[in-house]
Formats: C-alpha cells, structure tokens, sequence
C-alpha cells in the first residue's frame, strides 16, 4: 500500500508545526491496526502495521505463533501451514504474512485523517501546556484576533497560541478592537478536551506589578520590593513598595523623572489612577500612607487588624474616596478594617467618651434582697 501525497504531507505537517512526523506515524499504526482488526474480525489475526515513510510504503501483517496443534487461529498457525510459507519456520516461531485487505483504502484513509487530527490537536495541546508553564504569571504582548458577547480572543507569542480574556478580566469601559495589540498578564494554562487554554487578564493587580519592573530598574533588580497591590481596573490602584537599600528612594524610582515612570504604566492602563504607597512595617502608619492623597491626622487601632483614621474634616470624603473606593483599596492593600472620620466627628466621640463612662460609674448597684 503505497501512497506518496500522504508521505509528503506529512513531511509538510512536520515542517510548518514542528511536530514530528514519528508520533504522527506511530499513532497512525496503531489505529490502522485496530481498524483492521474490526473490519476483518475472526479472519486477520494479530495485526502489525509497517509504515515505511522513506518508500512511501504502508504494508500490514498477520502475526501468529508456530504451534503443533492450534487452539486460536487468531493467534496461531500450525507447524505445517508455517513452513508452506518458509521451510525453515520451527515451533515456537512468530509467522509474519503479508496481506493486503481488500477494499480498506477509503477506511485507512479515514483512519489516517481522523489520527492525524486528533494527534495533531493533542500534540499542540502539550506543547502549548509546555511552552507556557513558565509564563504563568508573566505579561505578554499580544494581538486581538476575535471579540464575541462576552469573550476576548487573542493571539499570543508567534502567533500559534490563542488566549481568552474572560468578561472577569477585561476592564470596564476599555474597548478591544480586532488587530489591536495589547499587553496582557498570563493567569493560568488549563488542559481541556478541546486543548490548551491560555487565560490572560488586563484587570489582574499582577498586571501593574510587571509593568512597572518593565518601567523600573529598581524593581527589576529586586532593589525596590512590591509589597501589596489592591486594584479596581479600570479606575484606581494602590501599590505599597519598600526599598532594601536605605540610599534609594523607593517612590521617586516608581515615579520617575517628572513622573516619567508612573506615567507609561497609567499610560498602559488607559488612564487608571495609580497611588503609589511607601510601606512600612508600623501598620498604623502604613494605614496613614495607605489613605493618600488625602491627609491623615491619626491612626489609633481599636482591635486586632481594626483602626480608626482621623482626618482634616475638609478631606473626608477625598480620604472615602468615590462611593468608598479610597478607603476601600487602603483597607485591602494594609488588610485591615479602617473606619475614616472627620476631626470633629473624632472629637464629638472624645467628649462623649467621658460621659458614657460616668454614667457606668454613677449606675446604682442593685438592691438587696429582704
């Protein structure tokens, strides 16, 4: 059985998607085998295939074992029949005859599609699984290829692996158009039954995090360390950094010569507002820092990871920030409950604080029993 268009495809497979033709060809007997199996049932025996791709050659065997008297023809051949087909077969011998099956052109050719496919979908599925493992957690460029309802399809690396952005992971109010080039942050490689799938966001706070080591040397050569991120894409993000060396000023590194830094990454972001934050290790003072832009008088801590922030009574609402986002993006980036309020409603509970204590102490104590 010989078939040279098929040889030479497969060498193009080869060729354009760097898989070799070797697992295709291993595949492709195995299946050829078993299809030869069902179609002559009871009739072909043990069924070896020998795909010859230098001939251009598939060739198929019956394989049985010489016996002197058979119980599985399937299996055997006895003494007498194997030495019809060569003297010098002896017991114990395994018998290869060629045949060829009749009518199995349309079915091998089936066959062969149908494993080249599914092989090729499988071998494409590892590499990419394979290609990816390590940029879990990387930011990547990327070129929009697909947008549907609800989904973001892309085109990452050489061009050969698909991404999905997600309706989580696209930021509110950023429109993605085909063709358009992005930088995108690697979530997750997932194995599924229609192959590798790359997640990639634009709304992950690890996605500030790797634009800013690319704008930032510092934070490259782990001289400046990101502490926490807190995000809500599209609007604000708040970043605490720390700098290792006392010599370097960690924010100024973040922002940049006349803001230089800050602002390619804002650039990035389409206009995200981004706090950057120096972190300390005193948590009530982080929870000051935390606050900015708004001016922060005190921190008292009333329980564990609990405290108050007291503010000029005219930065109030910059402190709470927009329907509470200041206040809510410092209490994820600190971790703590944060309850900010004026100076005069701090002062208001400070005189009231004494009266509530008097009263506890004036309370008369219970009468006594006759």
């Amino acid at each position: 059985m010989v078939n040279k268009d098929f040889f030479e495809a497969l060498a193009a497979l080869e060729e354009e998607k760097g898989i070799s033709s070797e697992i295709f060809i291993e595949a492709l007997r195995n299946a050829l085998a078993s299809a030869c199996k069902k179609q002559f049932e009871g009739n072909a025996g043990e069924v070896d295939i020998r795909i010859v791709p230098e001939k251009n050659s598939i060739k198929f065997f019956t394989v049985r074992t010489c016996v002197e008297e058979v119980t599985d023809p399937e299996k055997e051949i006895s003494l007498a029949d194997a030495q019809a087909l060569k003297k010098s077969y002896k017991i114990g011998d395994i018998v290869s005859e060629e045949f060829t099956p009749k009518e199995f052109g349309r079915i091998a050719a089936q066959t062969a599609k149908q494993v080249i496919l599914q092989k090729l979908h499988e071998t494409e599925r590892d590499n990419t699984i394979s290609e990816f493992s390590d940029k879990k957690d990387e930011l990547m460029n990327c070129v929009v290829r697909k947008v549907d309802d609800k989904n973001v399809y892309v085109e990452l690396g050489n061009g050969q692996i698909e991404g999905i952005m997600l309706p989580q992971d696209q930021v509110p109010g950023e429109r993605y158009e085909v063709n358009d080039r992005l930088q995108v942050y690697v979530k997750n490689i997932k194995s599924g039954s229609r192959g590798a799938q790359v997640l990639v966001s634009r709304t992950a706070a690890g996605l500030v995090k790797r634009l800013f080591e690319n704008e930032v040397p510092e934070i490259k050569a782990g001289t400046v360390v990101v502490k926490a991120i807190s995000r809500e894409a599209g609007q604000r993000t708040k970043m605490a950094i720390y700098s290792e060396d006392p010599q370097v000023d960690a924010v100024g590194a973040c922002v940049g010569n006349k803001g230089s830094r800050v602002n390619a990454v804002v650039a990035e972001l389409g206009g995200e507002k981004v706090d950057i934050i120096q972190w300390s290790e005193n948590p009530l003072e982080f929870i000051a820092k935390a606050l900015s832009p708004a001016k922060v008088i005190s921190v008292t801590q009333i329980d564990e990871k609990s405290a108050i922030a007291v503010v000029p009574d005219d930065k109030l609402s910059l402190a709470i920030g927009r329907d509470g986002q200041n206040a809510r993006l410092a209490a994820r980036l600190t971790g703590w409950k944060i309850d900010v309020k004026s100076e005069s409603a701090a002062a208001k509970m400070e005189e009231l604080q004494p009266h509530a204590e008097e009263a506890e102490e004036e309370e008369p104590a219970p009468a006594e029993e006759e």
